[in-house]
């Protein structure tokens, strides 16, 4: 009787370990949208404008927030494309809120990067979630700029529960081919 080829079995058992890894990453990374998702979908739903600092929004994201900009930076326009796909500039400031934090305001959109003088003030607008950082999109826009559609995350795809599928189909599909040339070899064939 011939004996099991211990490396080849040990790489093919590591390969189909790891493709199921990436289909439980997937499934979590679904998870993750669909909660974000419907946080978008509650934060629509509030229809009030609330206060900056408020701990219970800050989570939230896609809130519609009322923020008191004490002083800015100098307004730096971006180059980029708007939520239409038109190339562009976004005008954005720097602002120190009265917690001490630093939030960026993007405060409208306009065709030519020419500076845009702000000293600050209330800015009313929609916050979007960005990691740690804070980013508000005014709404209104500043005089003289352009409202930029806020991006709304229902049009990002949402494949993760095939791709999820896929891993799983690639790792069983691994299994069985190492399995009929294992049994082949110990056959003798």
């Amino acid at each position: 009787m011939k004996r099991i080829p211990i490396v080849p079995t040990l790489l093919v058992l590591l390969a189909v370990a790891y493709m199921i890894h990436l289909g439980l990453w997937q499934l979590d990374r679904l998870k993750q949208k669909e909660a974000m998702l419907a946080r978008y979908e509650a934060a629509r739903s509030d229809k009030g404008v609330h206060p900056w600092p408020n701990d219970d929004i800050a989570p939230l994201g896609y809130t519609h927030l009322r923020l008191d900009c004490r002083s800015t930076g100098d307004t730096a326009p971006q180059a980029g494309r708007n939520a239409q796909g038109q190339s562009g500039w976004a005008q954005v400031a720097v602002c120190t809120v009265p917690d001490g934090g630093h939030a960026r305001v993007v405060l409208g959109w306009s065709a030519n990067p020419a500076s845009v003088r702000w000293s600050g003030g209330i800015v009313t607008g929609t916050y979007l979630p960005r990691g740690d950082e804070v980013i508000v999109v005014a709404d209104p826009p500043l005089a003289g700029l352009q409202a930029n559609a806020k991006p709304d995350p229902r049009d990002i795809p949402n494949n993760h529960l095939a791709y999820a599928v896929q891993w799983f189909l690639f790792a069983g599909l691994a299994l069985v081919i190492y399995a009929l040339a294992l049994r082949k070899r110990m056959r003798g064939g």
